[in-house]
């Protein structure tokens, strides 16, 4: 099994596979290895997926419990009139850019269900630094946004939802809601520049 299957079947799947009638939706398509999961689970569960991409992947599956849509994941305008009833899953794995990230669970949050679950792709830089096989300056300084913006809407929504990271591979977010109503990010206040640390760092060079 490599990485990635490895990464969606024991962070994900393993967290989704009792859910019953589930309703997924899935932002972004291209190979369909996430998509033929879902799928597979639907069948099993009696479940329904949308899969929203701005490349035309309707091709790949024919199966009654898929819906395609080609559009980009923020045509909240287009996609907001297929989204009647509330899901319990949210996959992203679109464009992996801190602002879009954000926008697109701000946005989406609402639809998801009490104990629903948001997994967000590609959250670790770790694989994409200069001493790391996959070595990338792009990959690395946006996951790494991505990572601090996630851990910015937890800090402000401690009580709303519950937030967990794994590093296996290019990383993922699981994000389960506990309430209905977000606060805006709110920038982490670290004392990790401060001089007092700067003093307690200071006492231990030798």
């Amino acid at each position: 099994m490599n990485e990635y299957n490895y990464k969606i079947d024991s962070f994900m799947f393993d967290s989704i596979k009792e859910i019953t009638k589930p309703k997924f939706l899935e932002f972004g398509v291209k190979q369909g290895r996430s998509t033929g999961k879902f799928l597979d689970l639907c069948r099993v569960n009696n479940g329904k997926l949308i899969s929203v991409d701005i490349d035309d992947y309707k091709y790949l599956f024919e199966d009654p419990n898929w819906s395609f849509i080609q559009c980009r994941d923020d045509d909240f305008e287009k996609l907001d009139k297929y989204l009647k009833d509330k899901l319990d899953v949210i996959y992203l794995d679109s464009l992996h850019e801190a602002k879009h990230v954000e926008k697109i669970f701000y946005h989406y949050f609402s639809k998801l269900k009490i104990n629903g679950f948001f997994f967000i792709d590609d959250i670790s830089w770790i694989p994409y630094t200069k001493n790391n096989p996959r070595n990338n300056f792009y990959c690395e300084i946006n996951n790494k946004e991505t990572f601090d913006k996630l851990l910015d809407i937890y800090n402000s929504n401690q009580e709303s939802i519950d937030i967990y990271f794994s590093f296996i591979s290019s990383g993922m977010c699981k994000i389960i809601k506990k309430k209905e109503n977000l606060n805006l990010p709110l920038k982490v206040a670290t004392r990790q520049k401060s001089f007092k640390n700067l003093i307690r760092r200071l006492k231990f060079i030798k």
